[in-house]
């Protein structure tokens, strides 16, 4: 048990390590006169209001979480409740990539007495259906802009050098596909038993599983319309920050719906809160479509501070609340 502790903390060190190097390696060069300039001229109006849209946000996935909360077991779990322990989870993961999700789960165990391996099987169908919408939007993006996707793809590689090529070797590319089809269908099959392809397997199960469980909900229509309205709250949480900020301004909405993608996942990485990574793919993007580096480095770490602070503040509050709720016992049986 020890052993484990260890490597866990480990595991947290090298990741905030990893997060404070790329966001130190990002703004060592950035003045912090021309962070405070940026700050100064922005329309906090706007930003405020992207602010009360996150809160928005969090109440709808604590309603959307309550919805796959079906059971008998324990107290019902109000809407405010799951948002505190919500809450709660978020300022979790500020210190330790993913365990929020676990932290989340053991407040609600604590003062509704629901068991904490349901309240994680129901975490484990959110992120799946999370990951199913995420997938959703970077194709939407691509759509809607198809051609920065292309200029992007041919900095690293001429696509019509690689479309010639491939036409020309087209048997050689039939076989060399067929044969890596057969390779991976040997390696699963060869090594099933393996842990990491175990873990891939168990992976896809659990998506389908969580899937499947959805069409078996009290509310499956809201469940489907409050995950659809959150990436619509994140798109609009980006759109107006970009309005408060001067160099952003005049962002098409496609560009900013790419901005949110590439925010998003950067929010993906384990590492504390998208430290570094968030701020690297959010700057990488907005100086591709015409930002100066410093502008663009700069949207991304208020966009990013505002969130964390946010998620700080409510976080702490969400935490005294609901640790002086007393915790939940067992009513005895008549």
């Amino acid at each position: 048990m020890g052993q484990q502790y260890i490597k866990q903390f480990i595991q947290v060190v090298i990741s905030l390590g990893i997060a404070i190097w790329i966001f130190w390696f990002l703004y060592k060069d950035i003045a912090l006169d021309s962070l405070i300039d940026q700050v100064r001229s922005s329309n906090w109006s706007w930003i405020v209001f992207s602010i009360l849209i996150s809160i928005l946000g969090y109440f709808v996935r604590s309603w959307r979480w309550t919805l796959l909360i079906d059971t008998e077991e324990g107290q019902k779990v109000t809407v405010t409740r799951a948002y505190h322990a919500l809450m709660v989870g978020y300022l979790v993961n500020m210190l330790i990539p993913r365990a929020g999700e676990v932290a989340r789960c053991g407040v609600l165990t604590r003062t509704n007495g629901i068991s904490i391996g349901y309240l994680i099987g129901t975490v484990i169908v959110e992120r799946s259906v999370d990951l199913l919408c995420l997938v959703s939007v970077i194709l939407l993006a691509f759509l809607v802009e198809r051609e920065l996707f292309l200029n992007l793809a041919n900095q690293l590689i001429s696509i019509d050098s690689l479309g010639e090529q491939l036409l020309s070797n087209l048997p050689i590319v039939i076989g060399g596909l067929a044969i890596l089809l057969l390779l991976v269908f040997y390696i699963l099959k060869r090594f099933r038993d393996h842990g990491l392809i175990n873990k891939l397997q168990h992976f896809f199960r659990e998506i389908l599983s969580g899937l499947k469980q959805i069409g078996t909900l009290a509310n499956p229509a809201g469940f489907w319309i409050s995950s659809i309205s959150l990436w619509v709250i994140y798109f609009l949480t980006m759109y107006t920050i970009a309005f408060g900020i001067p160099s952003t301004a005049n962002l098409s909405s496609g560009e900013i719906l790419l901005v949110m993608v590439m925010g998003s996942i950067g929010m993906v990485a384990p590492v504390q809160g998208g430290i570094g990574t968030f701020h690297a793919l959010v700057a990488f993007i907005l100086i591709q479509l015409g930002i100066s580096e410093v502008d663009g480095k700069i949207f991304a770490a208020i966009i990013h501070g505002t969130q964390a602070l946010l998620v700080l503040g409510a976080g702490l509050i969400s935490w005294l609340i609901m640790i002086k709720l007393p915790s939940w016992i067992k009513p005895e049986e008549v």
